[in-house]
């Protein structure tokens, strides 16, 4: 694990103008895909005035360089393929400062959940279906950690399995 690297301070004249905050936020999305709200936070980190750093996001929001509901799509499918269940694709993004009506929308267009609950299950633990109940709860809650409801749980692990009892 490695130091984080010191941040160069900001000019004063720098922090109120807009061109500057507009660069920062270019190199910024050069590197990823970012949130409008998780932009706006890095910005405002690097000491830049929350004021223009709004303004600025505003607009790349406008000329369609932003736009959260093709990054909740983006993030959903990459960690869909990671093997991440639902719930906890949601809650990322929720950190991220996404609307509920974006992550609900980015969740409901992904994969079939139960299938991909079936494949991370398969990847961790081979293709044979758990034959006794340690082994279908170790499964379970590895695939409950990964952020699968009840019932992909259920269709990955055969239907004799009921977490409810």
């Amino acid at each position: 694990m490695g130091f984080p690297r010191p941040r160069k301070s900001i000019e004063p004249d720098k922090k109120r103008d807009p061109a500057a905050v507009r660069a920062a936020a270019a190199g910024l999305l050069a590197r990823r895909d970012f949130a409008s709200g998780e932009l706006r936070d890095r910005l405002a980190e690097r000491g830049f005035d929350s004021d223009v750093v709004h303004e600025a996001v505003a607009e790349l929001v406008a000329e369609r360089a932003l736009d959260d509901a093709r990054f909740a799509d983006n993030y959903t499918g990459y960690h869909a393929e990671r093997g991440q269940g639902p719930i906890r694709i949601a809650a990322d993004l929720r950190l991220r400062g996404l609307p509920p009506g974006l992550i609900e929308a980015a969740i409901g267009a992904g994969s079939d959940w139960s299938a991909r609950a079936r494949a991370a299950r398969s990847r961790r633990f081979g293709p044979e279906a758990p034959a006794s109940w340690p082994e279908k709860s170790r499964q379970a809650r590895f695939l409950q950690y990964r952020g699968f409801s009840s019932d992909h749980i259920r269709a990955a692990l055969g239907t004799d399995f009921n977490l409810d009892d």
